[in-house]
């Protein structure tokens, strides 16, 4: 049963250390030529991800919890779908320049692509997108967290517990419980002060590990957790969960407490990820538990934009949606600190850890903890899925069925396209001789040929 809609969620007051860049520059001048345009985005990016094809329990929760009419939660799924490709195009094009891309609007009409020179204006324009002329490149931002991430595992991180890449920002942000805590650590990691602001929040996330999100399952008898993702690995079929479920070798139940299998791998902290490898009682489905019960299936792991809608099961508050806040978040649990998660609007409680993070079709992470609830509204983080999939050497189970196992890293056949490889954006293969370059993060599915799907791949 899905529980109330939960309204807005705790706000927190952000104090500038030193002086940050604007977000539109004017002054710039064009130091080079402008490069031509980059070109349009291909029509087929909805049908790729299956946007056009929404199931009824996303377009619900949706229109539940965005507020949005059936129209615009359908028109929201197509626009998200051609924004992450028309963001990728642009991101090979302006290369060291580009300062990342985010969406704005009810249906996420407006795409919002920064860059560190007013000379890609033009390119940015001529994609449909808005331009933002900014200071700091994207990888200067990543520079510094990293920064943050080697202080944080030599220092306490009691009074600073979460970081992350502020992209519309233009600057990392560190949630701490004073301003005087913030300061300290980012003198501690080194980060030049102007390129930090610091959020006041007397919060702290918390792990939500004891009941289930989306299908319950049961760990050593004494805990549970929640199914996120069916994947398998050769012969074995599994699922994917959080990491401080469970470690290798304790044994799991499923929701009716039948023998289910085991967990193969496990990452915690640092990560929070984790597989288990069920028995031959149990069938690996594309299936998340959606609305009442009812499924949604999954067809992918592209990675969706800031700003897109993203919808979590659960089973102690349901099927919510939110939007997606930041990538690369960096939270320090009172276990450990988890890098790399993914900070959401969509609210949660203790119980719902572990559960399925999906936006439209494609799957997004699984719940690792977060602060607040769904009477008050709160933030949650998600660990994402394709990174789950890299490490554990895991293929997704999907709609079109189940890819071949990811190829090994021979240097021979590294740039070689294959199927049940875990792609990042920028990435360069090669397809029939032609050399193409990844525009969002996914796994390759079978179908999802370079030459076939220019939603995720530019020819080069």
């Amino acid at each position: 049963m899905v529980g109330r809609h939960a309204p807005g969620g705790h706000r927190a007051v952000l104090t500038a250390v030193g002086t940050l860049g604007a977000l539109v520059v004017a002054s710039l001048a064009p130091s080079a030529a402008a490069p031509p345009p980059a070109p349009g985005p291909p029509p087929t990016a909805d049908r790729t991800l299956g946007a056009d094809r929404p199931s009824a329990p996303v377009l619900r929760a949706l229109q539940r919890d965005l507020g949005l009419t059936r129209a615009q939660a359908a028109r929201r799924l197509v626009n998200e779908a051609e924004a992450g490709t028309r963001a990728g195009l642009l991101r090979n094009a302006l290369g060291e320049r580009f300062a990342g891309a985010w969406l704005r609007g009810a249906t996420s009409a407006e795409l919002h692509v920064a860059t560190t020179d007013a000379v890609d204006v033009p390119t940015i324009e001529a994609q449909g997108a808005k331009a933002a002329v900014v200071e700091l490149p994207l990888a200067e931002l990543h520079a510094a967290q990293a920064k943050l991430d080697a202080a944080a595992n030599g220092a306490g991180t009691d009074r600073t517990p979460v970081w992350y890449v502020d992209v519309p920002g233009n600057r990392v942000v560190v949630q701490a419980v004073d301003k005087a805590a913030g300061d300290a650590f980012v003198t501690a990691a080194g980060v030049q002060a102007e390129r930090v602001a610091i959020r006041v929040s007397a919060l702290r996330p918390r792990l939500m590990a004891d009941i289930v999100g989306g299908d319950a399952y049961y760990i050593d008898d004494t805990a549970r957790c929640s199914i996120g993702f069916s994947v398998t690995k050769g012969d074995q079929e599994g699922f994917a969960s959080a990491g401080h479920c469970g470690k290798p070798g304790a044994k799991t139940s499923g929701h009716d407490k039948a023998d289910q299998g085991t967990f193969q791998a496990s990452t915690f902290p640092g990560k929070d990820m984790s597989w288990v490898g069920v028995n031959a009682q149990w069938t690996a489905t594309p299936d998340v538990k959606g609305e009442d019960g009812k499924k949604v299936q999954v067809t992918g792991s592209v990675q969706a934009l800031v700003g897109a809608s993203v919808c979590r099961s659960g089973s102690t508050t349901g099927w919510r949606c939110g939007t997606v806040e930041q990538h690369d978040a960096s939270v320090s649990y009172a276990e450990g600190t988890v890098n790399g998660l993914t900070q959401t609007t969509v609210c949660a409680e203790r119980g719902d850890s572990g559960g399925p993070y999906v936006s439209g079709a494609q799957a997004q992470g699984v719940t690792s903890g977060g602060l607040g609830d769904c009477t008050t509204g709160g933030t949650t983080y998600f660990q994402p899925v394709n990174p789950i999939l890299d490490d554990f050497g895991l293929v997704l189970k999907t709609t079109s069925g189940t890819a071949p196992d990811p190829a090994p890293q021979d240097n021979s056949v590294a740039d070689t396209w294959a199927a049940g490889r875990v792609y990042d954006a920028g990435a360069t293969v090669v397809q029939a001789g032609v050399r193409y370059q990844c525009l969002q993060p996914h796994q390759a599915q079978g179908g999802w040929s370079p030459q076939g799907t220019p939603a995720l791949w530019q020819r080069v």
